[in-house]
């Protein structure tokens, strides 16, 4: 070997040995990759259903914030345990642009941003709650065990799952309940036995952006909160012409009464559960049908009256017909009381408090004022979209 060979082989084993890596060890890392998201619905989507939701997911790390921005208004959301994923909680309002902004960090904590776009379909009219109750009537929110929430739209809904589906009814304490459509307009919930004495209960119609038919979208939002008040519940027979009126499980009073006279149809107190509708210091009643002129016309102010159904039915006081009361039915459909019990019912009764009335052959119709105890537990939920369930908690 010539001394030129010898010297270019000494550094070719020089430059291998201080240059090279030795089999088996690994190349320095250069750190994560960045971490990214995923977004549904995707970038510059329209014509997005208001209530599809929005799904925010990190690949290769996890989410530090997520906002979507409306010019009506954002949207909130929920953030995984893992805080991986981002799920939208509320439905987006139609005819809307939305920006969503998720900032994602990958295990370094290097972080990254992205902004997506997407615009909901478009309402061709919209739809609200035009009549809510309970509302303050003369008794305030603090109402009886047999109180129903009723609802009344103001367009017909077809597409009452969606609807009925936001209709969010959370108590105090759970209570077993239902929704029941009684038209396309009318929607009512009741528990399925009286509500629990001194509940606290709250409505949340989360109707923004609800479909409630064909191109037909929610206005607004409602909340309602009101309180079912001490239990009291009035019963008697036409058959033994006494009210008895108990609370929290107690006799508190016992009054005479005269019910429906009967011989015309019409003149039979309705047998049934009667809830309470309104409470009246003074009533001017007609005779039903009859007009003035014909037989059997009357027109009377009465005193002191709580109403029980929408055909002309209340308790109030009766001077006249005390000499009946306890003994002979002898009114034209009312419960004819005294002055003396009528002047205490009427302080002493709230909405929706129960008044049951048996022994008459002409019952109360579920649709007769607020019949609906009338109908089993069966019956009410054959119209009920979503059957029943347990309130949340509130």
């Amino acid at each position: 070997m010539t001394q030129g060979s010898a010297g270019a082989l000494a550094l070719a084993v020089l430059t291998a040995c201080s240059a090279g890596t030795p089999v088996g060890i690994a190349s320095p890392s250069a750190g994560p990759p960045p971490a990214s998201v995923a977004i549904i619905p995707a970038d510059k989507t329209g014509n997005v259903p208001t209530d599809q939701t929005v799904l925010v997911s990190a690949r290769g790390g996890t989410l530090r914030s997520v906002s979507i921005t409306g010019a009506s208004g954002g949207l909130t959301g929920e953030l995984s345990a893992d805080r991986t994923q981002w799920r939208s909680k509320r439905y987006a309002r139609p005819g809307t642009s939305y920006t969503v902004t998720a900032l994602v960090a990958n295990s370094a904590g290097q972080t990254t941003k992205t902004t997506s776009t997407f615009t909901t379909v478009k309402a061709t009219s919209s739809f609200s709650i035009e009549q809510l109750a309970p509302h303050k009537y003369d008794t305030g929110l603090t109402v009886g065990v047999g109180m129903p929430i009723m609802i009344t739209f103001d367009k017909d809904i077809t597409d009452r799952v969606s609807v009925e589906r936001n209709l969010v009814v959370k108590t105090s304490k759970p209570v077993e309940g239902a929704w029941h459509w009684f038209d396309s307009r009318h929607v009512d919930f009741r528990p399925k036995v009286y509500w629990p004495a001194r509940t606290k209960v709250r409505l949340e119609a989360r109707l923004t952006g609800v479909r409630g038919g064909a191109g037909m979208y929610g206005k607004r939002d409602h909340t309602l909160d009101f309180t079912i008040g001490r239990e009291q519940i009035t019963s008697g027979t036409t058959g033994n012409h006494h009210l008895k009126v108990k609370r929290d499980g107690k006799v508190i009073r016992n009054m005479p009464m005269s019910a429906g006279q009967g011989g015309v149809w019409k003149y039979h107190t309705t047998s049934g559960i009667h809830l309470a509708m309104s409470r009246e210091p003074v009533t001017v009643m007609t005779s039903p049908g009859i007009g003035p002129g014909q037989a059997g016309y009357y027109q009377l102010t009465v005193y002191n009256t709580v109403r029980i159904s929408n055909s002309g039915e209340y308790v109030h006081s009766a001077p006249w017909s005390v000499g009946s009361q306890g003994y002979a039915n002898v009114s034209h459909g009312c419960v004819n009381i005294s002055p003396t019990n009528a002047s205490w019912f009427i302080k002493n009764t709230l909405i929706g408090d129960p008044i049951i009335i048996t022994g008459s052959p002409r019952p109360l119709e579920p649709t007769n004022g607020w019949g609906h105890w009338q109908e089993n537990w069966k019956e009410w939920l054959k119209w009920s979209s979503l059957k029943s369930s347990t309130t949340e908690a509130l």
